[in-house]
């Protein structure tokens, strides 16, 4: 099969329509991987309440370290766990450190698959990495860690035809490769059209405008992150407490939840007329003009 080329997805846009309840999230087939978490353990995070658990049973190379002590102690990784502990793949140039995550989830062939990345000087050496990562066969993206304490998020939205998905991350001669956690949510196969067998969606960004607060699980049931994002010089924000539902014919083409639509910005004045927003492509050695779906 050839290989299946990526799109970057920039934002969501649609329709809405007031609507008088919400389903109850379901967590089927979500898998969540603290990646360096010692074998056996597990815990329920605190921000979405969801379980994480240890990599062990997900790959049987690397090894496990926990980020240095300058970096545990801050409030912000107090409440991402995942963040405190990687596991690294030490190798030559070319070799890959993989897992295999199972993708088998009745009624659905479509994953959003999440890595995060936080180098914390695990190993004292000062020295943040930069190496590959890839779906499968498939390259996904260079993950260039530009500081200790920056945390890198790649996330993609693919087909997924096997119940199998192998998650790798691939040394390039510039540091030696790591994970801080790996996450796995299937979505209705109805979402995101423009995935399908031979192309994905990679992120840029997912933003929630006149937003002050992160959202994901459980006001977003397929645990989409959504970062909060307004520009006090240039928009106005505006709010309502309505439920609010998006709905395109009678698929959820992106089933965006009611929390993220009930706010927006608008101009400041009636004489302003555009609302600019600007976007930046991520190109790389593999694609370097990669395409775009908004």
């Amino acid at each position: 099969m050839a290989a299946p080329s990526w799109l970057l997805l920039l934002c969501l846009t649609g329709g809405v329509l007031r609507a008088g309840a919400q389903r109850a999230p379901d967590t089927t087939g979500f898998i969540s991987v603290d990646c360096g978490l010692s074998e056996h353990s597990s815990y329920v995070d605190d921000a979405t309440k969801l379980p994480y658990s240890s990599d062990a049973d997900f790959t049987d190379a690397g090894q496990n370290y926990n980020v240095s002590a300058q970096y545990n102690d801050q409030a912000f990784l107090r409440r991402h766990r995942q963040l405190l502990t990687v596991r690294s793949f030490p190798g030559p140039p070319g070799r890959r450190g993989c897992y295999t995550l199972p993708s088998f989830e009745a009624g659905t062939s479509k994953y959003l698959v999440r890595a995060t990345f936080m180098y914390g000087n695990y190993d004292e050496l000062n020295k943040p990495p930069v190496f590959d990562l890839y779906l499968g066969v498939n390259f996904w993206k260079t993950v260039n860690i530009s500081r200790p304490d920056a945390v890198h998020t790649a996330e993609i939205i693919s087909v997924i035809p096997v119940d199998a998905v192998h998650v790798c991350v691939v040394n390039t001669n510039s540091g030696t490769p790591f994970i801080s956690s790996l996450e796995l949510r299937p979505l209705e196969d109805t979402m995101y059209p423009l995935v399908n067998w031979t192309q994905g969606l990679l992120l840029i960004g997912r933003r929630n405008f006149g937003a002050t607060e992160s959202i994901r699980y459980p006001d977003d049931p397929y645990d989409r992150a959504w970062v909060p994002w307004t520009n006090l010089k240039e928009w106005l924000s505006i709010s309502s407490s309505d439920f609010v539902l998006m709905k395109l014919g009678d698929k959820p083409l992106y089933d965006v939840p009611s929390v993220v639509l009930q706010t927006a910005v608008t101009t400041l004045n009636t004489s302003q007329t555009l609302i600019r927003i600007p976007w930046d492509a991520e190109p790389n050695h593999i694609y370097p003009r990669p395409g775009y779906d908004r």
